[in-house]
This record gives structure tokens, sequence and C-alpha cells, in this order.
């Protein structure tokens, strides 16, 4: 049986971005979102609703995925199916080993830098939480969360799309949030951004 990580794209990842990629830019994104969704999920019925999305978006590919243990760090791995044979990876079917994609998953991969990024968001939702109360602040820990554990980034490095996501799939979905969470969150996170001297981008939702 062959080593994974035999067979596994090395340190380029300019694959993913190529114009002729195997695997669009737009589905590479989509799979690594629905993957940090399972990873997140507050329950298994959830998290399998995921898995299930984004497998069958890379078998309309022919692609397959799985996740790599690089020195600690998660990698998720997505393979030309063709590459398979019971579930075991055949190296004399691989051609081009550029067909693969690697995506880290742990975000900013120093745990030092995510403490970092952790104190920093704590501290807007501090700011929050004592200047405009208490939904305020449980909606700003919410978005502190997903920022955290999906992104390892300042809240206010969000992007449009990420805080899209944040607002019709984590918020509703993860958060559980009270009928007061609901109707203020969009200024909610209009306050976290002011807390940190930026303004919201444009948000797609």
């Amino acid at each position: 049986m062959t080593e994974p990580n035999a067979i596994d794209a090395g340190e380029d990842d300019d694959t993913s971005e190529s114009d002729d990629a195997e695997l669009p830019r737009d589905v590479v994104d989509e799979v690594e979102r629905l993957t940090r969704l399972e990873r997140t999920a507050v329950d298994d019925n959830e998290a399998t609703a995921y898995e299930q999305r984004r497998d069958d978006l890379l078998d309309e590919h022919d692609f397959t995925s799985r996740i790599r243990d690089d020195e600690g760090d998660d990698v998720l791995v997505l393979h030309p199916e063709e590459w398979h044979e019971d579930g075991v990876i055949r190296t004399d079917r691989i051609e081009d080993i550029d067909r693969a994609v690697e995506i880290p998953l742990e975000g900013t991969g120093d745990p030092d830098d995510w403490d970092d990024v952790e104190a920093h968001n704590r501290d807007l939702v501090a700011t929050v939480r004592e200047a405009h109360g208490e939904v305020h602040g449980d909606n700003a820990a919410t978005l502190a969360d997903f920022a955290g554990n999906h992104y390892a980034k300042p809240i206010e490095s969000l992007t449009g799309d990420e805080l899209g996501e944040f607002r019709t799939e984590y918020f509703v979905r993860n958060a559980w949030p009270s009928e007061k969470q609901q109707k203020m969150i969009d200024e909610s996170i209009e306050l976290v951004f002011e807390a940190a001297g930026e303004r919201v981008p444009e948000r797609r939702f």
C-alpha cells in the first residue's frame, strides 16, 4: 500500500488557480467552505449534510477528497477519482501529480498567530459588549467564533463573501440565536467593524 504523502501535491498550490485546472476555482472554494462547515457543525446530521454536499460536488468532476495530517495541521486533498481503486490510491495511475489540489485547513498554521488573532477578536467582543449591551455582545462573540475557528483571521479581515457565509449559514445553523439576536445581527456586525476602525465590506446575503 502506498503512503498517501507520496502522491499528494507538493508545496506548490498554484494548480487550483490555473485557467486549465480540472476543478474550477469556484468549485474548490465551495468544497473548502463545506469542509470547514462540516468540521464546526454542532451535530452529526448537520456534519453529514455538509459532507454529502461536498462529495456530490466533487463527484460531478470525478474527484474525491480526504484529510491529510501535515505535521499536526490538517490539509484537505482533492484527487481525481481515477487514481483510486477500492479506496486505495494507485501510484501507477498517476500521470500528473499537479492534478491534485491541496487546501490547508488550519488557518494561520501558527498557534501563536492564532492566539494573537483570538485575543484581538475577543477584545472587539468586549468593546462591543461594554458599549452596546449583551445582545450585541453575544452576536459579536459568535462572529469571533466564526472568524477564529473557520478562518483564523481578525474579524475586520473577513471578506464580503465570508460575512455572507457567517450571516446566512453559520449564524443561523450553529449559533442558536435568540429572536433579539436575529433582529440585531446586521447592526451587531456594523458595531464590531466600527470597534475595529473599519468599514463593513460589501456582503452577499
